[in-house]
């Protein structure tokens, strides 16, 4: 891990397309600007991690229309004649 130190206003480069800027230190916070480019993916970390949760609970959720008409059964949720 690089560890830098900056000021208020001063940046950091990544490679030549992505810029992070210290737009303001408050108490133990500090406000950060980034400029990337539009395809480059930019998430909080906490975020990512309730993304991969999120995404692992689905994947483990019935794969074909019989076994999620039967777990929404069991889950006490009835179809109505309009969805079959």
């Amino acid at each position: 891990m690089l560890v830098l130190t900056r000021k208020k206003g001063q940046s950091i480069l990544i490679q030549d397309d992505i810029e992070i800027t210290i737009l303001g230190i408050y108490n133990d916070h500090i406000k950060l600007g980034i400029s990337a480019p539009p395809h480059v993916q930019i998430v909080r970390s906490e975020l990512m991690v309730s993304i991969r949760e999120t995404n692992k609970e689905a994947s483990e959720l019935p794969h074909n229309a019989g076994e999620l008409a039967e777990a929404l059964r069991m889950l006490g949720i009835q179809q109505t004649k309009s969805e079959s």
